[in-house]
């Protein structure tokens, strides 16, 4: 099944949402927003990925800029500032099977669900 963490608010989010629908898989919709998930799934999460902590997050929003740009933060500080701050979380992330992308890119969302 394929999983979406979904940002209702977000344009990339809704059309990446939007193509999943449309390819008639079956899929679960994760609102990261309101069900905040905890250090071990992000760090699942991550593994999936093949990221570091710091290539999720929104270096652009106003938390991250105020309460962590420029310090020294380990992978962990990284991922707990992630669990109590979940609006710093790329967005949308697709998971299937123990596979993960963000997927703001449509064309790469179809690549990656058709080699899975």
């Amino acid at each position: 099944m394929i999983q979406i963490y979904h940002n209702p608010r977000c344009g990339k989010s809704r059309n990446c949402l939007a193509f999943i629908e449309n390819t008639k898989q079956e899929y679960q919709i994760i609102p990261y927003l309101i069900e905040t998930p905890n250090f071990n799934d992000l760090k699942k999460l991550l593994e999936k990925l093949n990221l570091k902590p710091l290539q999720l997050i929104r270096i652009k929003e106003k938390i991250w800029i105020e309460n962590y740009k420029g310090k020294e933060l380990t992978d962990d500080q990284i991922i707990e500032a992630m669990v109590e701050n979940p609006i710093l979380i790329e967005r949308p992330i697709v998971i299937k099977d123990d596979k993960a992308i963000i997927g703001r890119d449509p064309d790469l969302v179809a690549s990656f669900l058709d080699q899975l």
